[in-house]
């Protein structure tokens, strides 16, 4: 016996029914708020970013990365290395 009584057993979370795989309770964001091109302008460089994300962001595409390298060599050394705070210049998207 315990100082505040009988001693209880304690019990383990019973975790059988978890799948694995990956989901979100996030809903889903509508479609018309998918990612537009963008007219250009500047975009400050936020943790955990990489040019990848930020053209997947503005541009809708990751792979166009290198443009937005190219518009900003002048504050980017090494296109795998940003940093939090930089200023970018986004170019403008250009028209289909």
């Amino acid at each position: 016996m315990g100082i505040f009584g009988p001693k209880k057993e304690k019990t383990k979370p019973d975790f059988s029914n978890v799948k694995s795989g990956g989901s979100s309770t996030a809903p889903e964001a509508p479609p018309d708020l998918a990612p537009t091109p963008t007219s250009g302008g500047t975009y400050v460089v936020a943790k955990g970013d990489s040019l990848s994300k930020i053209a997947q962001r503005h541009y809708g595409k990751a792979s166009e990365w290198r443009r937005i390298y190219e518009a900003n060599k002048d504050v980017i050394k090494d296109p795998d290395l940003i940093y939090p705070g930089q200023q970018l210049k986004i170019p403008a998207a250009e028209k289909a």
